[in-house]
């Protein structure tokens, strides 16, 4: 019954991944068919490259700025829709609602809001000021609002998973709780907080990768501009490939993603599994 799916995992997952191993050893353009054997090159260049530590650094902020934010957003509105309340399925499904969008969508929707002329944010801001700000051409402001945006539409899902760890947890142990004399903060401490723990567990390695293989909402926002000041390195890697057709280098920096994702999601889902154990 598995063969199936290991046929598929085999052509579309493992192969490719193989030759992207492969063509980072080259300097195949990604269209002609001849190339050449450059061997350590690509990652000697990577490793030298000035611009890749900020490409990386981007990354990060990407990966671990939405996932405290997804976490920290997501569990609030779980506790809150969690209690008895008119119009609470309403209200579920509104916060869900950004997930079912295309994240490119999601990031045009966003542009319009933030761009500089008739950006809707600008807009109100003309009512204050002469001039209106460009948000999106910022690097220190850009980075943190392509966060925000990513948090905005992948809230939902932190949101329903804590909402499903929090309905398991039994209502004896609150009850015992209050018996005891803990206030509603004691309660979320020692008992809905340990209790939760897969469903941070889950959360937390979701929103990593997810985070961390940031794409749609860069490009349709900043395309990665300024320069590459709002870059990630999967926009790096797509620039590469068709904007310069260097198609080993880009397979390079995909090797280096491969290893930052692995390495980080691999010792997060250790680590927070081993708490799972000592709760």
């Amino acid at each position: 019954m598995y063969i199936p799916a290991l046929v598929l995992f085999v052509i579309f997952i493992f192969f490719p991944f193989v030759e992207g191993i492969k063509i980072s050893y080259t300097n195949w353009d990604g269209y002609n068919q001849d190339y050449s054997w450059v061997q350590w090159d690509n990652y000697r260049r990577m490793f030298s490259d000035p611009q890749i530590l900020n490409v990386i650094q981007n990354t990060f902020i990407y990966g671990i700025g939405s996932t405290v934010l997804q976490n920290l957003m997501g569990l609030l509105y779980a506790l809150l829709l969690n209690q008895s309340f008119r119009s609470k399925g309403i209200t579920r499904t509104i916060i869900y609602l950004p997930v079912i969008i295309s994240p490119l969508i999601m990031g045009y929707i966003w542009y319009f809001i933030f761009q500089y002329y008739g950006g809707a944010l600008n807009d109100i801001i003309l009512l204050f000021r002469d001039e209106p700000v460009n948000l999106l051409a910022s690097p220190e402001i850009n980075v943190w609002l392509i966060t925000l945006v990513n948090t905005y539409q992948y809230l939902g899902i932190a949101m329903i998973i804590y909402l499903a760890g929090l309905q398991v947890i039994p209502k004896d142990y609150y009850e015992a709780a209050q018996i005891d004399g803990a206030s509603k903060f004691s309660q979320f401490l020692h008992v809905t907080w340990p209790l939760l723990a897969p469903s941070v567990t889950i959360n937390i390695v979701l929103n990593l990768i997810g985070g961390l293989k940031l794409f749609d909402v860069i490009t349709s926002l900043t395309g990665g501009g300024p320069g590459y000041a709002s870059a990630s390195l999967s926009t790096l890697m797509y620039q590469l490939y068709f904007a310069r057709q260097d198609a080993g280098y880009a397979a390079a920096l995909g090797n280096l993603m491969f290893v930052i994702i692995s390495v980080i999601s691999i010792t997060s889902l250790y680590l927070l599994r081993r708490k799972e154990v000592a709760h």
